[in-house]
């Protein structure tokens, strides 16, 4: 009997993303699963119900969540309808379960085997999977066309019969998969872009996309491609250079971010005191806090002059390019599991064992058939 799928319907305030997408529902027919849909669950992202028909899905009944055994989402379910989920089904999707105790709770009393994409080793193997890295893509440049249009200037440089427009001078905080982006598309706007990381190895990647790497004497270089905390005596001085430098800076977009941890703050308000009326600060960091002290969580403020806004979700702005590519990644990972119409965990995989909640005990037995 083929293993039941279902794609939830997201629920959440702004979300237009959809954890499946005709192609990858055709990839998990041919698997050996039967697919359901919520209605309407793609229509935020620009898929109809008739176009998963025809990838061969169903449309989801009222008693589809009781009868799925995996479960595809992009945000997680509200804690009340995990109830209504089956014990001991398969939860796929962007989970966060400890940011939540009722949540967590939830999906314990009912069995449920969490997959949080966000725990996903960050491996050469898990690209193909990596939620965070494809979602983070989108983000970076929603982040740079919102700096545009809230900046009262051009981005490039521009000769008219009134005279020469000088570019806009752009700074980039963060060098991860949001921060590249968002270089790349400042470039492609005209601006003058430079890029800030603390960490030294990323210089390569930002000026093989024509940014300038910023160098501010303080580097940060940690395990697995990510920063670690500065000392109290390394941010001082890194804050002091800083503070100089963007008095003559018109937009800041910030990218800069921690797993696990509240985003670093890097620029204070003494720094933006110090900007120049007119500047703007995009700061894509808000939804764990931000990187700027100003920063208001999904807001837009002006502080004398300066436009500080704490946009949140930006992904889902992008929902049809993002849902393809969240798709493809949830895809890849329920692949691990999921062969010939049934389902089978290795927990010799690190993928599977080091992204599963709770982590599965350390010496579990080779494959668990579910």
């Amino acid at each position: 009997m083929a293993v039941e799928v279902l794609v939830l319907k997201e629920t959440a305030a702004g979300e237009r993303r959809v954890a499946a997408t005709p192609e990858t529902v055709r990839k998990l027919v041919a698997a050996g699963a039967t697919v359901r849909v919520e209605p309407g669950a793609g229509l935020g992202a620009g898929v109809t119900d008739q176009a998963y028909a025809e990838a061969g899905a169903v449309l989801a009944a009222g008693e589809a969540r009781a009868a799925a055994e995996v479960v595809l989402c992009v945000q997680p379910p509200p804690a009340g309808a995990l109830g209504a989920l089956r014990e001991g089904a398969v939860l796929v999707g962007m989970l966060h379960p400890q940011a939540d105790e009722a949540r967590a709770a939830a999906l314990q009393a009912r069995g449920i085997r969490s997959f949080p994409l966000e725990r996903l080793p960050r491996t050469t193997r898990a690209q193909a999977m990596d939620v965070l890295s494809s979602q983070a893509g989108m983000a970076g440049y929603k982040a740079v066309l919102i700096a545009a249009q809230l900046a009262p200037r051009f981005f490039p440089m521009l000769t008219t019969a009134a005279g020469t427009i000088r570019p806009s001078r752009v700074l980039i905080v963060g060098a991860g998969v949001a921060g590249l982006q968002a270089i790349a598309t400042a470039r492609r706007l005209g601006a003058q872009v430079e890029g800030f990381d603390v960490r030294p190895e990323t210089r390569e990647q930002i000026e093989s996309l024509g940014g300038k790497f910023l160098d501010l004497g303080v580097s940060a270089a940690g395990e697995g491609g990510y920063a670690r905390a500065l000392t109290d005596e390394e941010r001082a001085e890194q804050q002091r250079r800083l503070a100089e430098h963007v008095r003559n800076i018109d937009v800041i977009v910030c990218t800069a971010a921690v797993p696990g941890r509240p985003a670093p703050k890097i620029i204070s308000a003494a720094m933006v005191d110090g900007m120049k009326p007119g500047s703007v600060i995009v700061d894509l960091a808000a939804e764990t806090g931000g990187n700027c002290e100003l920063t208001v969580r999904g807001e837009t403020i002006d502080h004398q002059g300066v436009t500080v806004a704490g946009p949140l979700n930006l992904a889902s702005m992008g929902a049809v390019h993002a849902s393809e590519m969240y798709a493809r990644n949830v895809y890849n990972f329920v692949a691990l599991f999921l062969k010939d119409g049934a389902l089978s965990f290795d927990w010799n995989d690190e993928l599977l064992a080091k992204t599963a909640w709770p982590e599965p005990p350390a010496t579990p037995a080779a494959v668990d058939a579910a």
